[in-house]
């Protein structure tokens, strides 16, 4: 069991009474215990198991502009008087910085909302094994897989944040999820590909029998790729990668970047990036959401923003100190995106597949090939043509390039979103991409 929430309170009072008598002008604590147990599978045979424990603090003061952090997983008194002290002590010889500051009380929580999001369901050991051998016996059904990995993880967390201006609080969360990765192979090629589930709640996990039939289904149908040449084409991104697009969006419109000028969407609010469209959601009370949220990690409450509306950028993701930087007020996002999506199109997955007589589907990407400060877009990939709504073959050996000045404006998108992770986009369309091939 993760440690109560009366514990982690005490150690955080404890730590902020201390800072106070030292003289810190201000001071903020987490406390946070996380139990994470995993077992993985291999071919059909136990791999590893393995369980972690982990319990931390992490303390941060203030001398007016001066601001030091340090943190440790010893939550002994002596041990925190210890390191407190260091900390005070590091502040008062730290170079002044104008900007840093706690959040602004105003904007600090006040009541915690019942997201849903915490199950205490406990999964033993032997449960887990039972779920990963059913799992790789269905993924293994295909004579060409010649390999299987899986793996089951339940996680359980609790944290309190509290700081100086009166704020303390937290909550529990946890997960549980399951991942299945296969290799096929035939006279010619081997090829890879994986299915995954992650939810709050135990019994909302799929099935083991669906996950290795999937994870099966994915690679075998991999094989017998063929090379295509260079062109200009519409590509299709797969929901699992479409969403990834929308991560690099997410990163380009952070106070940081925007404030060390380091985005290509700087000074780009109220201007149209996407089409009319296109409406992006950042939602952190979406109820057992994988990134729900009542508060960021400084204490200051979340609330549902429409960071795109009709294709005009609307919003950045505002923390305290960059938001000082620019003038502006924390939205409540230190620590990023909740539950960020892209709304649903208005044409359903086959349509969408046969808007163009030819499109490359696009189910993997390779490397990080997203450059937020010039916008450019370049990965590895493999595929799918795709004729007249027909898969035709899988494609390999390709390199999709773009930028997301013209990416972000071309998007068409399917009206197929479920919420699987914390990022999520319906099966996207983007018109116009380069392919480089054989």
């Amino acid at each position: 069991m993760v440690k109560n929430q009366e514990y982690l309170k005490s150690k955080a009072e404890f730590c902020l009474s201390l800072a106070k008598k030292l003289g810190a002008s201000d001071a903020s604590v987490t406390v946070a215990n996380s139990i994470s147990e995993t077992v993985s599978f291999r071919n059909k045979i136990l791999d590893e198991s393995n369980r972690s424990d982990s319990l931390a603090i992490s303390i941060t003061t203030y001398q007016n502009k001066k601001k030091s952090s340090i943190s440790s997983s010893n939550l002994l008194d002596e041990n925190l008087k210890t390191l407190i002290e260091k900390c005070f002590e590091t502040t008062r010889i730290t170079p002044i910085d104008e900007f840093n500051s706690l959040p602004d009380k105003e904007l600090l929580a006040k009541k915690i909302k019942d997201l849903n999001i915490y199950d205490d369901t406990r999964i033993e050991n032997n449960k887990k094994i039972e779920y990963l051998k059913e799992l790789e016996e269905f993924a293994s059904l295909e004579k060409k897989i010649i390999n299987t990995e899986s793996s089951f993880t339940e996680n359980k967390s609790n944290f309190i944040l509290a700081n100086s201006d009166g704020f303390c609080d937290g909550y529990k969360t946890s997960s549980f999820s399951a991942s299945c990765v296969a290799v096929a192979k035939d006279e010619n090629s081997m090829e890879r590909d994986y299915d995954y589930t992650k939810k709050r709640y135990l019994n909302e996990i799929k099935n083991p029998k669906e996950l290795g039939k999937v994870a099966s289904e994915n690679t075998v149908k991999k094989l017998k790729s063929n090379k295509i040449g260079s062109e200009k084409i519409s590509i299709i991104f797969d929901k699992r990668i479409a969403k990834g697009i929308l991560s690099a969006f997410a990163s380009a419109v952070t106070s940081s970047a925007i404030s060390r000028g380091t985005s290509f969407l700087k000074d780009k609010i109220n201007q149209q990036i996407f089409s009319s469209s296109i409406n992006i959601f950042d939602k952190p009370d979406l109820i057992k959401g994988i990134g729900s949220q009542s508060f960021d990690s400084e204490g200051v409450q979340s609330e549902t923003m429409k960071l795109v509306d009709k294709g005009y950028l609307k919003e950045y993701l505002i923390d305290t100190y960059n938001g000082k930087k620019l003038n502006l007020k924390s939205n409540g996002r230190s620590g990023g995106t909740t539950n960020l999506y892209f709304e649903n199109g208005e044409i359903n997955y086959n349509q969408l597949l046969k808007i163009n007589s030819r499109n490359l589907y696009i189910t993997d990407t390779i490397g990080h090939g997203v450059n937020i400060v010039t916008g450019d877009y370049s990965v590895g990939a493999t595929g799918f043509l795709v004729e007249n709504g027909e898969f035709k073959y899988p494609v390999s050996e390709i390199t999709i390039a773009g930028n997301f000045n013209d990416m972000f404006k071309n998007i068409t998108l399917a009206n197929d979103l479920s919420f699987d992770f914390a990022t999520n986009s319906p099966t996207m369309m983007i018109d116009g991409m380069v392919v480089a091939g054989k």
